[in-house]
């Protein structure tokens, strides 16, 4: 019996994809974890909301954290709330290329379980 490969990260959203057999023969090909992320992988906004991330914990001191609604709000003005999911989409697409860490109560979390309020830090090695 072959083991299952191992988890992809959504192009769109960031999060776990997990192996399924129905994926056996196209794995490789799988790149959205959902039907919604497939209607989005057209990706308008996706690298600038990254950009802003970078731009906005490089302004920081080194080791110094952010909420992802200091990014909604710089970027959406009165509407920020609704910017929140696609900042947290861009902060976990940051995680999986290894640029930014996902914070709870001050430990490194999987950005993919993480639920509830989050901070957001440069990881140390870049």
């Amino acid at each position: 019996m072959t083991s299952a490969p191992p988890s992809k990260v959504c192009a769109v959203c960031g999060r776990r994809i997990t192996w399924r057999k129905k994926w056996e023969r196209d794995w490789e090909h799988i790149r959205y974890c959902s039907a919604r992320c497939r209607g989005r992988k057209d990706g308008a906004g996706q690298d600038a909301l990254e950009q802003r991330i970078l731009e906005m914990l490089g302004a920081r001191a080194r080791g110094a954290t952010m909420c992802p609604s200091e990014v909604a709000r710089a970027e959406g003005g009165e509407d920020w709330r609704e910017r929140m999911e696609p900042v947290r989409e861009a902060a976990r697409r940051l995680v999986a290329r290894g640029d930014v860490d996902i914070l709870q109560g001050g430990r490194v979390v999987d950005p993919s379980t993480a639920k509830g309020p989050i901070r957001l830090r440069l990881r140390a090695s870049r």
